[in-house]
């Protein structure tokens, strides 16, 4: 393509008021790099506690119910501050803010020094989360203007989907491999040295970008997408804990209701709106964001009950358990890459539907599996729902790339909420789901025939750790076999409730996506 109809070409990708950034292409790929590392760390953060909550847990001895929030309070903040964040990049430089958000996630990850309870650790998980949120939206966002080539952008978008599908399955073996050595304060120390270096190399290499007509900041609608996410997640993981009786699941349920109804009816209603939320009108674009959203649920979920099971049931360190994660691992690195070439000979409705189609298969076969549970059953469902990657690999360019171009700061903050609402909703809806099974499984009155006292008997319910620490000191071989038995059911039931999601979500997806979608449609 001749320099005038590439730089045509690339204004209309960017916007009006945009002209497209003088980068070479070798600094245009090394920006890529930068971008997709810094990216890797946010995600590999999500699980990298997977692997390591059974040490953590032995050492502060959280409840159930911190356990869970160490894990997604992180996802939580994160997700809840994806759109102000992004909206601030807009206004603020995004490389100042992704520079900003490098600072605050290697600072705050050396505070773990001095988290010696519960409370704290999720306090420094909070604190990351914020850090997470400057970072996450803003490699998305910087990626259409480092490459304003619609061929060469459909690539880098292939890439940055991919890393961030690898990473979430990275984070247990990164994490495996520390605590083979280190304590698991190493989880998190592990960002510093990282971050530093993204620090180094982001202010060397990265340009700077920003929206040129941002608008108005809207403080209230800010307090209302915050709020209402926050209260969303809260009553999902309080409905699961409690059941449908909980008063107080209701009400956040309601208020969040009524929280982020007003956040979307002012954004409807305001000449330049916080979040673009008209872009749902576009049939592609929801399919890709409903792609995103139950993937990213399927696996961090499955994740978080699969690693304990590989270390508390089967016995694995959690070097081992890592290296038996990689199989979901080794599919998203296939089907990533494989995803563009299959969408245009089978159509992106067939990738998109399928993907989901077969990691639900996949998942479900925990559940339908022969003979009981065991590891080649869940490899194969680790694999497959990595092959998801490829759906998510797909969707990302549908969301993109059919944005129009003056919005896509709003589209990478909608697929980014996707991404982290996902990993919110995994963690908590399958992990209470998990959760829920393992003490229906281990009956009270029958621990207490065994001789444990009431304590005993909490400490078995709320965890499997604490069910093998207690059984430990007191002898209670009986009791360890009852407890590995409910989890290992637990797991079976998780991935029932996680494949009939994806199902569902399969065959949304296959009915919103038109026949004959093409990955290089523009909206101009």
């Amino acid at each position: 393509m001749r320099y005038r109809e590439r730089r045509k070409a690339a204004v209309s990708v960017l916007g009006r008021g945009q002209e497209p950034l003088k980068l070479s292409g070798g600094r245009r790929w090394a920006c890529l790099a930068v971008l997709s590392a810094s990216l890797l760390v946010v995600v590999m953060d999500m699980t990298i506690l997977v692997v390591a909550l059974p040490r953590l847990a032995a050492e502060l001895a959280p409840s159930a119910d911190q356990q869970l929030w160490i894990v997604d309070v992180y996802s939580l903040v994160q997700g809840g501050a994806l759109v102000p964040m992004s909206a601030l990049a807009d206004r603020w430089g995004r490389k100042r803010l992704l520079l900003a958000g490098f600072a605050v996630l290697g600072g705050t990850s050396l505070l773990v020094l001095a988290a010696g309870n519960p409370g704290l650790v999720i306090a420094v998980r909070a604190l990351l989360g914020v850090g997470a949120a400057m970072i996450m939206p803003t490699t998305l966002s910087m990626l259409r203007a480092v490459f304003p080539y619609p061929a060469e952008r459909a690539t880098a978008l292939g890439v940055w989907a991919a890393t961030s599908s690898v990473g979430v399955a990275m984070g247990p073996i990164v994490g495996g491999l520390l605590l083979e050595h280190f304590s698991w304060r190493a989880a998190f120390l592990v960002n510093v040295p990282l971050m530093a270096a993204a620090l180094i190399a982001g202010l060397l290499l990265l340009p700077e970008s920003r929206d040129p007509a941002p608008g108005r900041w809207d403080v209230v609608g800010t307090a209302l997408v915050v709020t209402g996410m926050v209260a969303l997640v809260w009553a999902v993981k309080r409905f699961a804990r409690a059941g449908l009786v909980a008063p107080a699941a209701w009400g956040a349920l309601v208020a969040a209701a009524v929280l982020l109804g007003w956040f979307v009816r002012r954004c409807l209603h305001r000449p330049d709106p916080l979040l673009e939320v008209r872009l749902f009108a576009r049939r592609p674009f929801t399919a890709g964001i409903v792609v995103a959203l139950t993937t990213m649920l399927a696996i961090d979920g499955l994740l978080l009950v699969v690693a304990q099971w590989l270390q508390l049931v089967e016995g694995h360190s959690p070097l081992q358990a890592g290296v038996h994660l990689l199989a979901m691992a080794a599919g998203a690195g296939l089907a990533s890459p494989l995803a563009p070439v299959l969408a245009a000979s089978l159509g992106v409705r067939t990738v998109l539907a399928g993907g989901l189609a077969l990691a639900s298969a996949g998942v479900l076969a925990l559940y339908a599996a022969p003979g009981g549970l065991s590891y080649p059953v869940v490899a194969a469902a680790l694999f497959l729902l990595g092959g998801a990657s490829g759906s998510l690999a797909i969707a990302s360019t549908v969301i993109m790339s059919g944005t129009p171009p003056a919005k896509a700061g709003n589209a990478a903050a909608l697929e980014e909420t996707s991404y982290d609402l996902g990993s919110v909703l995994g963690v908590a809806v399958l992990g209470s789901v998990a959760s829920a099974v393992y003490r229906s499984r281990l009956d009270a009155a029958a621990l207490a025939g065994q001789g444990l006292d009431a304590s005993q008997v909490s400490a078995a319910q709320e965890s499997l750790s604490g069910a093998l620490d207690t059984a430990s000191r007191l002898g209670a071989r009986e009791l360890a076999v009852q407890a590995r038995a409910a989890f290992t059911d637990s797991l079976v039931q998780t991935g029932l409730a996680g494949g009939l999601v994806l199902l569902a979500a399969a065959v949304v997806v296959f009915v919103l996506v038109p026949w004959g979608l093409e990955l290089s449609e523009q909206q101009h």
